[in-house]
This record gives C-alpha cells, structure tokens and sequence, in this order.
C-alpha cells in the first residue's frame, strides 16, 4: 500500500503561525501575465488537477521572475505531494533568495527543511533527516519561538535516534501552543513515546460532530479509529452505505471509533440524509476535497476509508467499499489487550 497520508513533514505546512503566513502581504505574482498563469494554477488546483496546477504555478513564477511568493509556496506543497524534489527545493531556494526580513528568512530555512524531512519519509534515508535538521536548525537561529519549525526539528532528531533531543524539541513546542491545539496533545505524545515520532502516524486533528460531540485524534489513544469520507452525493459511497453501518453495529461496544467525514457543501441535505439514514456513529462535514481534514489525510477520491490502530498509527487505506472487518477484528483484539496496561498508568 502505498502511503497517501499527508501527515509528517506535508501536515507541517498548515501549522505555520499566522504571524509567518501574513508576513509578507502582496504574495501573489505581480507581472499580468504571471497573475494569468496563476488563477489558471488555482483553477486546476480547484479541480484537483495537481500536476497541472504545479507546472501553472512554476510557470508564474517564473513569468514573475522568481518573484512570486505564494506560487514558491503552491509549488512546494504540490511537489511534495507529487514528490517533485527538484522543484520543491527550487521554489525553497527561491524563497530564500528572495526573503526580506527575519521572518521571511525564517520560514524559507523552515520549508527547505520540511521537504527535506518530506524526502526522508519518502526514500527512508537518513541523510534527508540530517539535511533538514541543519534547515529547521537555521531557522530557530534566526527566530527561536517559530512553533512549526521546533515541531518539524523533533521529527527529524527522532528519526535520526536522537530520542533526547527530539524530546527537548517537543517540550519547547509544547510550551509555545494552548492546550486545545491538536499538534500539542501529539507533540505529548511523543514526549512519552518517541518511536512513535517516527511511525507513520495519522494526522492529528479535533472536529466538533454533528451532535456537538468533540472528538480528538489523539484523546482516541486505546481505540481502533476507522475514517470514512464520503458524500451524500456520491453514489458509489451511498452503495457502500450499508457495510459502514454493518461495521458501526458489528463492533458496537468494542474499542472502536467510526467517524464518518463528508465532503458535502451544503449542511441541510447533508444532516437530512444522516438522519433518514440513522447513520448514528459520529459524523462530521468537512465540506469539500480541499476541506481541513480530507486535505491533511490526502483524499482525491470517495468513499476512502483510513484504519487507524490504537497508538494512533495508520494500518490500512482503501479508496472504494473494500473489505477492512479482518484487520479490525484484529486491531481490537490488540486494543482490548492494552485496555488492562493503561488503566494502571492513568
């Protein structure tokens, strides 16, 4: 199975500090044919045509004469999840050379490292991990309360078995975030297990449900998690409709979470077919392919469904209505097993 999870270095990049993110105020190209380019990017990034969107995106900055912020940004997200190293490190470089003050500088020495830790994720080398904690390492130096860039440097030294060190980086992190942040509850959990730091773990994330219950990824620790996004108009989801419930009943009273994530725009025939449905495990609207969730988790295509084990690490990913019981039954064997060793510790 080839991973798709957008969770590690990718994730990262929706934890820039909006301070960071507004810094520079006029990102987008200047040159007219360059802004022409770039709605076209948009368009084709919309549309979830990403090969498309990144050559758009290169093809404005460089109409922009390298000049053009958010293109370098667009381009090193698209190429990391297109695992376009050259480009990545090209529209990095770029925001270096470009950068105007600390924080600009900051933040180009923290994206150079994200795709380097990206890279070692992807070819499971770790001179990538090294490369990046010299980047991340720049960019504390430059701003030292740069929460992201103390995050991603804890990833990297955990890879690299520097378990102290990457723990010191946590507990910075930690300090710098409110308790309701998701990436801290994560980043706790990697102070007290740090070879989870290097598994490949589910995105972290909170959603309110449909029924106001808040459910944390991380709070789910002990529990199977099975994700399942869909929509109410997606007939091949609609079809699967009945082994979802199936599984919600099976495993009903077990240490087992569904949560159900739908792409649906629109709330009210979203909640009326949950509710003629009795689709009554939580559910959650995320409205679109480029929502929060569907976005950190990577999904292009519905009904995807993600098994999630109870460290929180991701087992199984299947896009269509395929057959996950056997693999659940034994995640919740295992989950039922560990139930006794943390009651003792809590």
């Amino acid at each position: 199975m080839r991973h798709k999870l957008v969770s590690g270095a990718l994730t990262l990049f929706l934890m820039v500090t909006t301070s960071f993110a507004q810094e520079a105020r006029n990102e987008g190209p200047a040159n007219e044919k360059a802004q022409k380019t770039y709605k076209e990017a948009l368009e084709y990034q919309h549309r979830h045509m990403t090969g498309l969107a990144l050559e758009s995106f290169k093809k404005a900055d460089k109409q922009d004469g390298g000049h053009c912020l958010s293109c370098q940004k667009k381009m090193i997200k698209l190429g990391v999840e297109l695992q376009e190293w050259k480009t990545t490190e090209t529209a990095a470089e770029e925001m270096l050379g470009t950068a105007q003050n600390q924080h600009q500088v900051a933040l180009a020495y923290y994206q150079l490292g994200l795709l380097f830790i990206s890279e070692g994720y992807a070819k499971r080398k770790d001179e990538f991990f090294s490369r990046a904690h010299d980047e991340v390492t720049k960019a504390l130096a430059t701003e030292p309360s740069f929460p992201a860039a103390l995050f991603a440097d804890g990833l990297a030294l955990a890879h690299l078995k520097q378990d102290n060190a990457a723990t010191a980086r946590f507990q910075e992190f930690i300090k710098l975030r409110p308790e309701s942040d998701p990436d801290r509850q994560r980043a706790q959990r990697y102070i007290q297990q740090p070879e989870l730091a290097r598994a490949r773990m589910a995105p972290a994330f909170t959603v309110t449900t449909a029924d106001g219950q808040r459910i944390s990824m991380d709070e789910l620790q002990g529990k199977v998690v099975l994700i399942d996004f869909w929509a109410t108009w997606c007939a091949p989801c609609r079809a699967a409709l009945p082994h979802i419930q199936g599984i919600a009943k099976k495993f009903q009273g077990e240490p087992l979470v569904v949560l159900s994530i739908s792409l649906d725009e629109n709330e009210k025939p979203w909640k009326d077919f949950i509710a003629k449905n009795e689709m009554t495990w939580p559910q959650y609207r995320d409205g679109r392919f480029t929502g929060p969730i569907a976005t950190m988790f990577g999904v292009h295509s519905i009904p995807h469904t993600f098994t999630i084990d109870p460290d929180g690490v991701l087992q199984d990913e299947q896009i269509g209505d395929a057959s996950v019981e056997g693999k659940l039954k034994k995640l919740v064997a295992r989950a039922r097993e560990l139930q006794p060793q943390q009651a003792k510790t809590q």
